[in-house]
């Protein structure tokens, strides 16, 4: 069973991969351009991994940023999760000496994947958790760790490598679109953004955003029918 576990998370992790081993590398190319060797790549993703705030480390590092800053920038750009993490107390609640693990590295691409996963009888369901973390967050190891080497045998051109991760959400979000025949949450996220970027500005208007999302979400539950697992 664990075996087959693995193969299941493996193939589901596939797109995350050749998304994450890019971004990565773009991360360590970017990081190594800055002046920090490999090595600071390879622990920042161990212990930071958090993809889009590992780039404005990168500006937060080579800025000479205060604490203080890096404290309220981490929050602005990571309070998403905090969302995400409400919604899988229940599946985590279950994964045994794992769940630590779970929840560190619990990224938009892994919550994508381990949120919509039908439990099927040749599968331990926790083990699938823990393998899927596990192999995106190798795939982020890899690329920036490879992007960082890369960067200090050869000379590139960085600019623009921030945008990456925007561009991965933007992905992440037309997939979505895609899957789910309801769009309703979609156009309450896209909406809500925009006004709160046109009142609070593209420096402040994410954490309204996020709050303005969840209020109007649980506003219109009723209006929004149950997804199946697929």
């Amino acid at each position: 069973m664990h075996r087959q576990t693995f193969r299941y998370a493996f193939i589901d992790s596939l797109p995350v991969m050749a998304g994450y081993v890019v971004l990565g590398m773009g991360f360590g190319i970017l990081l190594q351009d800055k002046g920090y060797s490999w090595l600071w790549a390879l622990l920042m993703s161990l212990t930071i991994y958090a993809g889009s705030m590992q780039y404005v480390a990168v500006d937060l590092l080579s800025g000479g940023a205060t604490m203080l800053a890096a404290f309220l920038m981490t929050i602005m750009v990571n309070v998403r999760h905090l969302f995400y993490g409400i919604s899988m107390l229940e599946k985590y609640n279950r994964a045994g000496k794992t769940r630590p693990y779970l929840i560190f590295a619990l990224t938009d691409e892994t919550y994508s994947l381990v949120c919509s996963k039908q439990e099927r009888e040749d599968m331990d369901i926790n083990l699938y958790y823990f393998f899927v973390s596990i192999l995106n967050q190798s795939y982020w190891i890899t690329g920036s760790v490879v992007g960082a080497l890369l960067g200090s045998a050869f000379h590139f051109n960085s600019a623009g490598l921030d945008f990456a991760m925007t561009a991965l959400f933007v992905v992440i979000f037309t997939e979505q679109w895609e899957k789910e025949k309801n769009h309703l949450p979609a156009l309450v996220g896209v909406g809500v953004s925009v006004i709160c970027l046109l009142i609070f500005g593209a420096s402040g208007f994410l954490i309204p955003s996020m709050i303005g999302i969840v209020i109007l979400l649980f506003l219109l539950k009723k209006r929004m029918p149950e997804q199946e697992n697929v």
